[in-house]
């Protein structure tokens, strides 16, 4: 079977963003940001993007692009003779499934919450109380948190099923270029707030008080572990792009660019939050309950509130979803280079098997809500643990040795494909720094994620 490719640069680069662009960014980005004090943070924050970021894409990028296949057969393509590094690739493709069991649950999340929106659910002068109720009520309806969750699962796998130029990359650049005008409106917009100057040199202006106060140590290992996970790196979704890609250009230059792309929607979601929490009164370090409980507080406070809700849940739809269907191109590849599926069908047995994989997340937090389970945590909170605390680190840690390492595909084997084509070289003198300062950085955000 032929390999399908891109069908423009372009196209590549807005997908690999999309699949990193998602909810660590507009959700887990900003209240991290908030709660480590702000400027030092994202300081740190870009500094661990480069130096850690960068270089792990581009060896997940290598290894798709130089073995033409999904994570097993590229592995298997490129290891020596009696090697095993393939049976990596079968746990990227659990790693995947895992991911999807629980991403697909809080991606229905933001398509209810945009809906509620829009139908007035959320009306001008609410109390914080009733707020809160409409996030408590949606987790104890396991019918309505069903439904949204089975819209995300058969909508990203009908897109998907038309092949990766007519679905994946088409859908994707009405997406990602709906979501960058949407950004910048909300952006505008919180500029414009009363008191959102404050909200501003917090996010943006290096405090090192504040960062003592949480305690710099704190604020450096958050910054690195954020920075790490924003890309989703060690389960092979960015691998699966690499064996789209052609060899016109290096991955250094590809990877900067999606790295730019992602971060650019990270730092501008931080952009639209932090100045209407500031002008609100209201604290941007809430956790996990910034999103669905402090924002909506502000936006039933301020003039307009509901158009600028259903505007900023609908950005936020975009981002979860755009990762939502580069992951399952993910599972489709893997199916159809490992078990010789046609597209069609491994979309129908995927669609039916995460679709029902999907179901336990939903129960967690109502009929099953009482299980308790890794760190007493809930369905989701264990699946969440696994995928980033574990798989992500391990896997990345697999893909480095597994490209600097001479039991592995070898240095010079990963550095002659990655600097391919045109644009950024890496030069030859990383190859100290990638073979021992790069896995002992990751080795640190392994210990303290079980830790």
């Amino acid at each position: 079977m032929k390999r399908e490719k891109f069908q423009s640069r372009l196209g590549f680069l807005l997908v690999s963003a999309g699949c990193a662009i998602g909810i660590g960014n507009v959700w887990r980005f900003p209240y991290v940001a908030g709660q480590n004090g702000g400027g030092v943070f994202v300081l740190f924050y870009l500094l661990f993007l480069l130096c850690m970021g960068v270089p792990v894409l581009t060896m997940e990028l290598a290894v798709g692009r130089a073995g033409k296949k999904s994570a097993v057969q590229s592995y298997r393509a490129l290891e020596k003779p009696g090697q095993k590094w393939h049976i990596h690739g079968w746990v990227c493709l659990i790693g995947c499934y895992l991911l999807m069991m629980y991403y697909t649950t809080v991606s229905g999340w933001m398509i209810s919450y945009f809906l509620k929106f829009l139908n007035g659910t959320f009306s001008a002068g609410m109390n914080a109380e009733a707020v809160g109720a409409v996030f408590t009520n949606m987790l104890a309806d396991p019918k309505e948190m069903g439904l949204w969750m089975a819209v995300t699962v058969l909508a990203g796998f009908v897109v998907n099923s038309f092949g990766l130029q007519n679905g994946l990359e088409r859908i994707t650049k009405v997406m990602m270029g709906a979501l960058l005008a949407l950004i910048l409106v909300l952006a505008v917009h919180s500029f414009l707030l009363p008191g959102a100057g404050e909200g501003i040199r917090f996010y943006l202006l290096p405090d090192l008080g504040r960062a003592t106060e949480t305690g710099l140590g704190s604020v450096i290992t958050a910054a690195m572990n954020q920075a790490f996970f924003t890309l989703s790196l060690g389960i092979g979704a960015m691998e699966i792009f690499g064996s789209y890609m052609s060899k016109q250009h290096t991955l250094g230059g590809e990877a900067v660019r999606i790295c730019l792309l992602d971060t650019f929607v990270a730092m501008m979601a931080g952009l639209i939050i932090f100045p209407a929490c500031f002008s609100y009164g209201v604290q941007p370090d809430q956790g996990p309950s910034l999103i669905f409980v402090t924002l909506p507080n502000v936006f039933t406070d301020m003039p307009g509130g509901r158009i600028w809700g259903t505007l900023f849940f609908l950005f936020m739809t975009f981002a979860s979803f755009s990762t939502v269907i580069a992951v399952f191109e993910n599972l489709l590849a893997n199916c159809m280079d490992n078990f010789g599926w046609s597209r069609k069908k491994a979309s129908l047995v995927n669609g039916i098997f995460v679709l029902i994989a999907s179901v336990p997340c939903v129960l967690g937090y109502n009929i099953w809500s009482d299980l308790s389970l890794i760190r007493g945590g809930n369905i989701l909170d264990t699946e969440d643990f696994l995928v980033s605390n574990l798989l992500l680190p391990l896997g990345s840690l697999v893909f480095l040795l597994f490209c600097v390492s001479k039991w592995g595909w070898g240095f010079d084997n990963y550095l002659k494909e990655a600097n391919t084509g045109e644009g950024l070289r890496l030069p030859k003198w990383l190859k100290g720094y990638f073979r021992y300062v790069l896995p002992l950085l990751i080795l640190i955000i392994l210990v303290q994620g079980l830790i």
